[in-house]
């Protein structure tokens, strides 16, 4: 075999165009296909997959986009922590754009408050160092996929013995809000495209509980539209076949047991919380991380509990990205969409997060062709 181009060999117009062939000649049943990550959804935008496909194959948009699913309340957490001159809230990409309940951070910023954006998670101990009398606060989100390298930071605080550094924990899972969906039976769901980027820490184990509960067929896939392809050709022989089974098409980096190192540094600073509401779908219990008591001296939701709003907030009542996240909607059923919200004002965390379904619409699809 020569060199792989992991680039230009995954978007090659002439392997997606076989692949496509495949499934048309393969496929005898309509199949509803979940992509968990708006990652996935933007790449079938954006590479027109929806229309080399035959009609059967339908695609619902999933919960998986860390910074859509985060609900008001916490976005007013970080809006309270930075109006003090004390503290310096850091936080990573969209997520300083997505609207609470009367601001956002990015607003915030724009008034002068100390509100910085960091591309690694690393920079927070940076920022620590540049400004010892100052408290840091890192508002952390993500899936699996970011969660281990906050407990990597915990751990450096811990070893450095940092005294101004604080943790605002949102790091959420991936399969509770799947069973959440699964289990209200509002959406009809055939098969899942599970979120590689999360099954390079946890591995493809994770999935197995839904493949057996469900008798729904999960192929954990890549990012490139080969991969994507490739991920519902799988799906499609797994029903031609009988069967219902984890596989994983995205070998190049998942294994089935994963990153054992990674999980075992979560395990050491974090436990699961009772519960965690999420943005337009409502509390899922389990379905998120907290940091452990034994650390609560690090964890920004214990030390500044007392100016910390808990009331929950509902989203703006035009919006229906909660509907989206549960895969009972598209983007184009929302009244708003690409009217009232778009992406420079957006109403709904879809439309912020460059994961978000609402996003992907917006800046790729001519939206007739997704009506069909």
């Amino acid at each position: 075999m020569g060199k792989v181009d992991f680039l230009k060999d995954f978007r090659d117009k002439e392997r997606i165009l076989a692949i496509s062939k495949l499934i048309r000649k393969e496929i005898d049943r309509p199949i509803n296909v979940m992509e968990v990550c708006g990652g996935h959804t933007h790449t079938i935008m954006k590479y027109g997959l929806k229309q080399l496909l035959p009609q059967e194959i339908d695609f619902i948009h999933g919960p998986g986009c860390p910074v859509c699913i985060m609900p008001k309340e916490r976005i007013d957490h970080g809006i309270v922590l930075c109006q003090d001159e004390k503290n310096i809230l850091v936080t990573l990409g969209d997520m300083i754009r997505v609207p609470g309940s009367k601001s956002s951070l990015a607003k915030e910023r724009s008034k002068g408050k100390n509100v910085k954006m960091v591309y690694s998670p690393l920079d927070v101990l940076k920022i620590a160092q540049e400004n010892p009398n100052k408290n840091v606060i890192y508002f952390a989100i993500g899936f699996e996929t970011t969660t281990p390298m906050t407990a990597s930071i915990i751990e450096k605080v811990l070893e450095s013995k940092m005294k101004n550094v604080f943790f605002h924990i949102n790091h959420v899972l991936v399969p509770p809000p799947i069973k959440a969906i699964m289990e209200s039976k509002e959406a009809k769901i055939d098969a899942f495209i599970g979120p590689s980027h999360v099954s390079v820490i946890t591995g493809a184990k994770i999935y197995k509980d839904i493949v057996d509960s469900y008798k729904t067929p999960v192929v954990v896939a890549g990012f490139e539209p080969v991969d994507v392809m490739e991920s519902i050709l799988r799906i499609v022989r797994q029903f031609k076949e009988g069967r219902r089974e984890v596989e994983i098409q995205y070998t190049r980096a998942v294994t089935w047991e994963g990153n054992v190192k990674a999980q075992n540094l979560i395990k050491k600073y974090f436990e699961v919380r009772d519960e965690f509401r999420w943005r337009g779908i409502g509390d899922i219990p389990f379905s998120a991380l907290k940091i452990k008591e034994e650390f609560s001296f690090l964890d920004a939701e214990v030390v500044f509990k007392d100016i910390l709003p808990n009331k929950p907030i509902d989203d703006h009542k035009l919006c229906i990205c909660g509907d989206i996240l549960k895969g009972i909607a598209k983007p184009y059923d929302c009244k708003v969409f690409g009217k009232a919200c778009k992406p420079e004002n957006p109403l709904g965390s879809c439309m912020v997060s460059s994961e978000g379904a609402c996003a992907a619409y917006y800046k790729y699809g001519n939206l007739e062709v997704y009506k069909q």
